[in-house]
């Protein structure tokens, strides 16, 4: 009861400690793309508006990040057994295709900008994006704890160190066109940024595309858990393995595992549970056979 208690306790302290971290995550990168935007608009630089436009759509991924969190709170009830933690999951995935879009609008107005060019200021885009390198790096130092044990704050953080990155290289293309006049360098600069974002998004694509779909989550080591199955004292066979996400943080499994003495189960049970909570496994429900009932049922082999 006291570990249960800690646990829960920890728990929440995690939960409430992130809220406070994308509050003010949100209200900083705001705050900033009404500057960027303001400034690209007056000095007609591509460069800063296409990053102001990937950080507002970071913005919009944070709130959606503080929702999921809050949707992740909410107790289960009869239709929704599990609650309302899968939503990570889907915030997550939205954020992915959101960066896309964002993307896609990038390149468009990149090429446009080739075939109709205007002058910019680099002393403007260099001030600007400097202190988005200060914004961007801050908000990445804010979600930099979590990042490791959370699928939605590791997208979060790795979005703040890409737009970190891309700032720098809008400083570059402000120097440059402060030193040679060479304007086209801003939407060259654009179709880089495009190129980071995308490359940012893909893993995180990929993952909540996979978990969304009940896929293993990339935390989890399967080998490592048969191997834990199949070495477990008691166990003689098992069949039937599946896991997959309850949330961007928890993870479950389901097992039928064949022991022969029926006294052990409580035991048996109680030490597999612990062993795969070790191994990332929050959520564990075993089905225990023994080897006289194994092979009556053709599918259950």
């Amino acid at each position: 009861m006291t570990h249960h208690h800690k646990h829960h306790h920890e728990h929440h302290h995690a939960i409430s400690s992130l809220n406070s971290i994308f509050i003010a995550c949100i209200v900083i990168n705001l705050a900033f793309v009404f500057i960027e935007a303001g400034v690209g608009f007056i000095y007609n630089s591509l460069g800063l508006l296409s990053d102001a436009g990937h950080n507002l759509s970071d913005v919009f991924s944070l709130l959606l990040s503080l929702f999921a969190f809050r949707m992740s709170q909410y107790h289960s009830n009869r239709h929704f057994t599990y609650g309302y933690k899968k939503s990570t999951v889907l915030v997550s995935l939205v954020n992915a295709i959101i960066l896309l879009i964002a993307v896609g609008a990038i390149v468009i107005e990149s090429f446009y900008k080739l075939k109709h060019p205007e002058a910019t200021s680099g002393e403007a885009i260099s001030w600007t994006a400097g202190i988005g390198i200060l914004v961007n790096g801050i908000t990445a130092w804010l979600l930099m704890k979590n990042q490791k044990h959370d699928l939605n704050v590791r997208g979060a953080f790795l979005h703040m160190v890409m737009d970190t990155l891309v700032s720098v290289g809008v400083v570059i293309s402000g120097i440059i066109i402060i030193y040679t006049g060479f304007t086209i360098i801003d939407t060259i600069i654009s179709l880089i940024i495009a190129a980071i974002i995308l490359l940012s998004t893909w893993r995180l694509l990929k993952e909540s595309l996979f978990l969304s779909l009940d896929a293993v989550p990339e935390n989890i080591d399967i080998k490592t858990i048969e191997q834990i199955l199949t070495q477990a004292p008691g166990i003689e066979g098992w069949h039937h393995l599946h896991i997959w996400a309850v949330s961007t943080t928890e993870n479950a499994a389901t097992v039928h595992i064949v022991i022969s003495n029926l006294l052990q189960m409580e035991e048996i049970k109680w030490n597999l549970k612990n062993e795969l909570r070790k191994k990332g496994i929050q959520h564990t429900t075993i089905e225990c056979e023994t080897p006289d009932s194994l092979c009556k049922d053709r599918d259950c082999c």
